[in-house]
């Protein structure tokens, strides 16, 4: 008889979540704003709480869902009503690289590090910060990217010449510390690295905020 109830309840939640979405419109994991994010998780714990809660009847919890839509319709017309609201739950977007440099304040207000913002642009197909013109850390932790003029050149290509070899950037020195195994991977040592950076008139590693090394570019760093 467990086995009933429970099979009975799980198929009302199952349609009246379904009407819910219907209802609330679609959208993609990927879209999903802190606010979103949260519903879903309160919304999940609601329903698998009454579904194996024998005191809890198939009316109680199709109250329970319509009235978790109702709030949230109402909540999404005071959003447009009030635009303001959409910030103060959503947060806002954040611009994280300017010209091809880290805007650290930017970097810290939204908890990211040097290899998270990494990551998030070779996402974008970016793998050197001086190809970026503008990044912006969007609410739903996505990263849209603006390119440099020349990094939205043509390619060859598109001009018939013969293919050059591509190399991969990496991260040496991240907020004032080497990081020792992306040195190994290159073949190169930390008295190389200081060199290269005395020799663009930075005598510490403490002073860099992020430095990257390709074969083809060289060296890149932003101080502090």
């Amino acid at each position: 008889m467990d086995y009933i109830y429970i099979a009975v309840k799980l198929i009302t939640a199952f349609a009246g979540l379904w009407i819910m979405t219907r209802l609330l419109g679609k959208k993609e994991i990927s879209q999903l704003t802190p606010f979103d994010f949260i519903s879903s998780l309160m919304l999940s714990e609601l329903v698998g709480n009454t579904i194996y809660d024998r005191e809890v009847h198939y009316g109680q919890l199709l109250f329970a869902l319509a009235l978790w839509m109702v709030l949230s319709l109402s909540l999404e017309k005071m959003v447009e009503l009030f635009p303001r609201l959409s910030t103060t739950l959503s947060g806002r977007p954040d611009i994280i690289i300017r010209g091809g440099r880290i805007d650290e304040k930017a970097m810290k207000r939204n908890n990211l590090d040097v290899h998270q913002i990494g990551m998030l642009l070779r996402e974008q197909e970016v793998f050197s910060l001086r190809d970026v013109a503008y990044a912006i850390f969007e609410t739903n932790g996505n990263l849209s990217v603006l390119k440099t003029s020349a990094a939205e050149s043509v390619t060859r290509g598109d001009l018939k010449l013969p293919p050059e070899p591509v190399y991969l950037s990496r991260i040496l020195i991240d907020k004032g510390f080497i990081e020792k195994d992306e040195l190994h991977e290159i073949g190169r040592d930390e008295g190389w690295l200081i060199g290269e950076l005395q020799a663009q008139g930075i005598n510490r590693v403490a002073d860099v905020l992020y430095a990257e090394w390709s074969e083809d570019g060289g060296l890149y760093v932003q101080r502090k």
